[in-house]
């Protein structure tokens, strides 16, 4: 019985066996290659000629071009006051006056004094003329009135410690000073800052010494205003390097017309060390692989890993030193699985590259 169990069996596997077989035979002729990798879909970008500037970045602190603190010369109850924190003040302006009773006062009896001691030298001279009077007591006469003028002059300068003038145009500060307080010599009224250009302190790493120049550009940035950026020049550089630091103090002055900025305020700063002309292609492009930089060109479908050189760095651009051209085809998209000899297939995407344009941060 159970010999005709087996016969069974090998035959039931002859039979699918040769079903096989058959419909292997008779299937219609199709791609035998089917393990062959299709062409892999990428975006190509041509390298592109633009401004491209090296740059280094610092922090810094501002200051006014010219601060002072306005304090009184003399003690005095105060009867005018002219003070708005805020407000701009013009050069020469009478910002405080003091009571001047007294010094007025005083002023008009050293005059009249004067007055009379020139008249006597000016009868002394005459009588000498006619060899009145000795020249020693002409002489004397004279010495009185230069006193006098003196004296007048010491009065004029004691009336005006009474009153504070502006001593440039500037924005004034905060005041605790009222109508009818009583003063003293050495009271601190209010500050005064001239704001139309601020100056920008911050420092220099030591290695580039040798690229730094008053008259380069600057770019400072503010948490204060993160939408804007401030501009200036570099203006002083510093004679001595900081052994802790290693880098060299410099000033700039910034523009700050609308009066935005103020005195010890933070500030990012963006110096412009040299511009040229380069190429340059989208930052994502470019692939890193240990100290290797490169980028994968398509030449007739084929993709080709090309070894770059990278500059400096825009926002989403970079730019490529060495090793490429301005007719070599990037691939900016699909290169992250791409290898070199590849086939690829290009197609355009106007979406491949992010628009980068209104990315507010300071260029490096």
């Amino acid at each position: 019985m159970w010999k005709q169990w087996l016969i069974g069996l090998v035959l039931v596997v002859l039979a699918v066996g040769g079903a096989v077989a058959y419909r292997s035979l008779s299937a219609p002729p199709q791609a035998k290659d089917t393990g062959e990798r299709p062409a892999s879909v990428v975006n190509t970008v041509l390298p592109t000629t633009d401004l491209v500037r090296d740059r280094v970045k610092a922090v810094g602190s501002l200051k006014a071009v010219r601060a002072v603190e306005l304090t009184t010369e003399t003690n005095g109850r105060v009867v005018a006051i002219n003070l708005k924190s805020g407000r701009q003040i013009n050069q020469g302006d009478v910002l405080l006056r003091l009571d001047d009773r007294q010094a007025r006062a005083d002023l008009g009896v050293i005059e009249a004094q004067l007055a009379d001691a020139k008249r006597q030298y000016e009868r002394a001279r005459s009588l000498r003329d006619k060899n009145s009077i000795s020249q020693s007591l002409v002489d004397e006469l004279q010495t009185a009135v230069a006193v006098s003028e003196a004296q007048r002059d010491a009065a004029r300068a004691r009336l005006e410690d009474h009153r504070i003038e502006a001593p440039f145009s500037g924005v004034a500060g905060l005041s605790n000073i009222s109508i009818g307080a009583y003063v003293t010599a050495g009271t601190t009224i209010t500050t005064l800052d001239a704001t139309s250009r601020m100056e920008l302190n911050f420092s220099i790493p030591e290695r580039f010494l040798g690229q730094i120049n008053p008259g380069q550009k600057v770019q400072g940035g503010s948490p204060a205003y993160p939408d804007q950026l401030f501009h200036g020049e570099l203006v002083e550089l510093g004679t001595r390097i900081d052994e802790l630091s290693r880098s060299l103090p410099v000033r700039a002055l910034i523009d700050n017309a609308d009066g935005r900025l103020r005195s010890g305020q933070f500030m990012s700063v963006s110096l412009t060390l040299r511009e040229r002309q380069a190429l340059v292609v989208p930052e994502q492009a470019v692939m890193v692989r240990g100290d290797e930089k490169f980028v994968f060109v398509a030449e007739d479908g084929i993709a080709r890993r090309v070894s770059v050189t990278l500059g400096s760095r825009m926002p989403g651009r970079v730019e490529i030193a060495n090793g490429l051209s301005a007719e070599d085809a990037v691939v900016v998209t699909g290169q992250d699985r791409l290898s070199s000899g590849e086939r690829v297939r290009v197609i355009d995407d106007e979406n491949a590259i992010p628009d980068n344009r209104f990315i507010s941060v300071l260029e490096s």
